[in-house]
Order: structure tokens, then sequence, then C-alpha cells
């Protein structure tokens, strides 16, 4: 009876045993994919080594942009000094135009001058013609004989009189007649030289605004230059950033089928490992089974004694407890007028990429982009501070609002105020340009108060 006990003991274990292999066995992966971590690290290293070409290639773009910045730089300093060369023709032109009021206020005083002076040669012409006239319808008679038809000597004395005042008054006449004459020939001559300055000032007009148009043409055809090298290294940096960026996304992919892969073998490894152990631990239970079940048959009744008298422990459950909270997260008005009649905001304010610079800024007003020559007002009154150029704003305007606040126009072609005037909201302050670090005519507006820039946006 305990030999056939300690049989079915021993047919028990082994089966015990053979299900535990199959168990085990089943839970180990599968085989590993077609390539291996050797195959794949050779993939990985061709990926970097392509990285690392395209990282020179960057390099080498970074150098060519570096060179494109120096003719940027190059080509906004010949724009810079275009510009100054063009304010310069904006007062020589003003000037002129002064001196052409001024020589046309002279030429028509000149004229009047002229007339009054021919009328009263007429006058006088007429006059010394009646005189003449009466001398001839009087035939010989001559200052003696007025004298000698004297009756008496008072009368002879009354007749010289006479005779000396009408020859006086016929001498003043000839003097007056000649001074008159002298006056219409310098007043003609005067009249002259003023048509002939006029007409020079007018021909230098001319020749300053065909060197105005050349010099407003030159800039034009730069800032379309510019345009084009921003435009092209743009692009081309664009390009290697894309490039490089779905190659680093191919490495980063790459990189982690490696690890997989690696992580994969490790554990193939280790169940084989762990599958011979068990194999060999079968092995050994089928030698030891019938020693083990001869002491197990003996100490079965003991133990059994043991787990009867055995109490459960317990264990009070713990519950995690937690608390949360919330916080609560709890703008400038007046009144402005359009600076410029725009339909569109070309870079509203806030942090954008520079079109010149190709850097992150801070942009701290808005640009609304306009023809070339449109009329820039004053959008609140307040003094004018500063009218001036620069290199980076160009012709540029500010207003001290006196409430704290300022405006700022920038870009303009010329200004038409000065510093210390007082400017009315709306009234006219300059003219659309694309003077300074600009690509194209616009106006850029900026607000700040206390020192502080904020959103034109909100005021207008």
């Amino acid at each position: 009876m305990k030999g056939k006990k300690l049989i079915i003991s021993i047919l028990a274990l082994l089966l015990v045993g053979v299900m535990v292999f199959g168990i085990v066995v089943s839970l180990l992966p599968g085989p590993a994919s077609a390539l291996s971590s050797s195959e794949l690290k050779e993939q990985l290293d061709a990926l970097q080594d392509e990285k690392d070409a395209i990282t020179d290639q960057i390099k080498e773009l970074e150098a060519q942009q570096s060179e494109n910045r120096e003719d940027i730089q190059g080509i906004m300093d010949q724009k810079a000094v275009i510009e100054q060369q063009v304010a310069l023709l904006y007062a020589e032109i003003d000037n002129v135009n002064d001196q052409i009021d001024a020589y046309s206020l002279l030429i028509a005083d000149k004229q009047t001058e002229l007339e009054q002076a021919q009328a009263r040669l007429d006058e006088l012409t007429v006059q010394n013609r009646e005189r003449l006239r009466a001398m001839e319808e009087e035939g010989e008679l001559s200052y003696w004989s007025v004298i000698f038809k004297a009756n008496s000597f008072s009368d002879l004395l009354d007749r010289v009189s006479m005779v000396k005042e009408i020859a006086a008054a016929d001498q003043r006449r000839l003097n007056e007649m000649n001074q008159v004459a002298q006056d219409v020939l310098t007043a003609q001559a005067e009249l002259k030289e003023g048509k002939t300055q006029l007409e020079a000032t007018r021909a230098e007009l001319e020749e300053s605004q065909k060197l105005l148009d050349a010099k407003n043409a030159e800039a034009d055809q730069l800032l379309a230059e510019l345009a084009v090298v921003c435009e092209d290294m743009d692009k081309l940096h664009a390009d290697w950033e894309m490039a490089e960026d779905e190659l680093l996304t191919q490495i980063a992919l790459k990189d982690n089928e490696y690890k997989d892969k690696l992580a994969e073998e490790a554990e193939i490894s280790r169940q084989a490992s762990i599958r011979a152990s068990i194999e060999a631990s079968i092995q050994e239970s089928i030698q030891e089974s019938i020693q083990e079940s001869i002491q197990e048959s003996i100490e079965e009744s003991r133990r059994k004694e043991e787990e009867a008298t055995r109490k459960p422990d317990k264990e009070d459950d713990k519950k995690p407890s937690g608390s949360g909270s919330s916080d609560s997260v709890p703008k400038p008005s007046g009144k402005w007028v359009k600076p410029v009649a725009y339909t569109r905001v070309s870079s509203p304010f806030g942090y954008r990429w520079h079109p010149v610079t190709g850097d992150w800024t801070m942009h701290k007003g808005v640009d609304f982009p306009m023809a070339k020559g449109s009329p820039i007002y004053a959008s609140r009154s307040g003094y004018v501070t500063i009218a001036t150029y620069h290199s980076t704003a160009g012709n540029y305007v500010t207003i001290n609002h006196q409430d704290g606040y300022s405006s700022v126009y920038m870009h303009m072609t010329h200004d038409v105020v000065s510093v210390g005037e007082y400017v009315k909201a709306g009234q006219l302050i300059g003219y659309v340009g694309s003077t300074g670090r600009s690509t194209g005519p616009h106006l850029h507006f900026g607000i700040s108060y206390n020192g502080k820039y904020v959103n034109p946006m909100d005021y207008l």
C-alpha cells in the first residue's frame, strides 16, 4: 500500500515538472526580428555620419549667411547714405521753392515800380509836349520879349519874377523827366535780372527733382536687392533645417529600435539561461523525487497538524488621502485717431522673426504697409519731442501727449514738423517711406505709457 502511494507521488511530481516547464517556455519571447543589433548599429552609425555631413553643410551655410549678412549690412549702409542724400535734396528743393516764391514777389514788386515810373514818365512827356506846343503857338516869343513888354518898373519886376518861375518850372520838369526815365531803365533792368534769376532757379529745381527721382529709384533698387538676398538666405536656411530635422527624426527612431533590439536580445539570453536552469532543476527534481516523496509523506501528517493550529494574521488596510487647491487669476482707454488710412497690419505687436536681421525680436509697435508718399497724421495732440534721422528708424517723429503717453512714427520719407512744435490730432506730420532699417514702404507706429511700450491696436 505504501509502495503504491510512493509511485503515485513520483508520477504526480513528474507531471507537475512537465507542466511548469511548458508554462515557462510559453512565457518566453519568440524569435528576434530579421535585423540584429549589430546590423541596426551599422545603420545607426551610417545615419550619424549623414547627420555629421549635414551639420558640416549647415556650418558652411552659416558662414555663407554671415557673408550674406555683411552684404545686407553693406546694402543697408548704402541705403542709409542715399536716404540722407534724399533728405538733403528735400531740404534743397524746399529752399529753391522758397527762392522761387521770393523771386516771384520781387518780380511783381519791380513790375509795379516799372508801371508806376512809366506812368509818371508818360505824364511828364505829355506835359512837356503841351509846353512845347504852347511855345510854338506863340512863335518867336522869348523870355526877353515878355520882359520888354513891361509898362512900369513894378510890372518889369513882376514879369522878371514870372520868367524865373517859368524857367525854373521848365528845368524841374526836365530834371524830373530825366530822373523818371532813369528809374524806368533801372526798373526794367532789375525786372529783367529777376526774371533771369527766376528761370535759373527753376532750372536748378528741375535738376534737383531729377536727382531726387534718381536717388529714390536707387533706394528702391537697393530695397529690391535686399528683399531678394533675405528671401534666398531664408529659403536656403529653411531647406537645410528641414533636412536636418528629418534626419534627426530618423536617427531618434533608429536609436530607439537599436535600444529595443539590445533589450530583446538581452531578454532572450536571460530566458535561455532560465530555461537551462529549469531543465537542470527538473532533472534534479526527478532524481530526488523519491527521497522528497518519502520525506514529505513522513512530514505530511505533522504539517497538517501545524496548519490546523495556525491562525491567519490580520492586516489593516491603509487608505491614501490627498487634497487639492485651485488658483484664480483675476485693460487702456483714450481717444486716438488713425495715423494712416491703413487697411491691414503687416507686422503686429509682440515677438516676431525680424525680416532683416534674421533674429527673434520684440516688435514694440505695429507696421502698416502703405504706398510711398502717403500722408501721416498725429494720432493725438501734443508736443513734438524728436524729429530727426536714425539708421534704424529712418526719418522719424515722436510726440509727447502730456498724460504719460507718447507716440512714435518711423521710416518717413521726410517730416514736416519741428521739435517743440504743438500739433493737433489729425495734423499732417510727414509722409510714408522706407528709410532706415526697412524692406518696403510702411509706417511703424508705436505707443508707450510711462516709458513702457503697449499694443497700439488696443487704442486705435
